[in-house]
């Protein structure tokens, strides 16, 4: 017998609830694992509120973050005691997730758990930290340096631009944050930003080229404020895009990239590969600051989650939210 947060519908409507299930209700998977902690995520406050169209098979227990311990394996790859985590491939959309006191997963689903971290540092870091060290390996493979200037980062209070921000001041680069919330000052100037940005600035309609003033970027939101961000890159920049908080739409023009040869990288952490996911859990394992961590975020319980669900998707929730499996 376990807990675990279960999605189910009713008259059309999303219903999120915390259940007693037996282990033989979890899906036929090669892995069984004791989940000490999951987080919760913007997509999963979409899912659990019924926000998002990103559940479509019912009842689902939602968490595309999870880290535990292996308590039975079908594959040589893991054995029981081992620690693991696992971030996307559809768990907590297509497959159960991770906001359950136990989970049955693929193999090939699952990192070990990189030396220097545990469950909760794991979750912590979570898909928003995968994202955002994915985004910092991108803006470095397209030459973005800190000599060559500031570096901004767009959505910095939410889960992948708190991270971006602490890991891209930890590695010397001047990083300028985007918030629509004032009062997140300090904290992300307590994470390395070295000024704020107001996202109503960035939200104004971009003409086709603006002022050069960005190295490169990591945008979380899309939209009016991608434009933006691409038409005040500097010549040669590169912009690594991960999300769509503020729509989907792109409404630029072909200016940046053929008159300044900027680089627009789309980066994804679901699907990633599983060489290029290790190295960015090690690189988050030696890289980001220690003390950010505590910073970025802070743990719930699972009978919580909905109620958070529901901030998260409003806004209202700074850096990471961690569920914790033991309270």
């Amino acid at each position: 017998m376990f807990r675990a947060l279960v999605l189910d519908q009713q008259d059309g409507k999303t219903q999120a609830q915390v259940k007693t299930l037996q282990e033989s209700e979890l899906p036929d998977e090669g892995v069984l694992v004791a989940v000490d902690y999951s987080s919760l995520n913007f997509k999963d406050g979409l899912a659990i509120t019924g926000s998002g169209k990103i559940v479509n098979q019912f009842p689902m227990v939602p968490g595309i973050d999870l880290a535990g311990r292996v308590l039975e394996s079908a594959d040589a790859a893991f054995a029981p005691g081992d620690a693991v985590v696992l971030t996307g491939w559809g768990v907590g959309e297509r497959y159960w997730g991770g906001m359950a006191e136990k989970a049955r997963l693929k193999a090939d689903w699952l990192v070990p758990m990189p030396e220097g971290l545990d469950a909760r540092a794991a979750m912590m870091i979570g898909t928003a930290g995968l994202t955002a060290m994915l985004c910092v390996m991108a803006l470095e493979e397209g030459g973005v340096t800190p000599a060559q200037g500031p570096v901004l980062v767009t959505g910095a209070a939410g889960g992948v631009g708190s991270v971006a921000v602490a890991i891209l001041a930890g590695l010397g680069y001047e990083v300028y944050a985007v918030t629509g919330r004032p009062e997140t000052e300090a904290y992300l100037k307590g994470l390395g930003a070295s000024a704020l940005v107001s996202r109503e600035t960035m939200l104004v309609k971009p003409r086709a080229l603006e002022a050069q003033r960005w190295a490169g970027a990591i945008d979380t939101v899309g939209d009016t404020i991608l434009a933006k961000v691409l038409a005040e890159t500097c010549y040669g920049g590169t912009v690594a895009a991960c999300g769509l908080a503020a729509g989907f739409n792109l409404p630029t023009t072909v200016m940046p990239f053929i008159l300044r040869n900027v680089r627009l990288q789309g980066v994804d952490s679901v699907m990633c590969p599983l060489l290029r996911r290790q190295q960015a859990w090690q690189r988050l394992a030696q890289e980001l600051p220690a003390a950010a961590l505590g910073d970025i975020g802070h743990s719930i319980g699972l009978d919580e989650v909905p109620d958070y669900a529901q901030r998260i998707v409003n806004g209202q929730v700074r850096g990471r939210v961690i569920v914790d499996m033991s309270r």
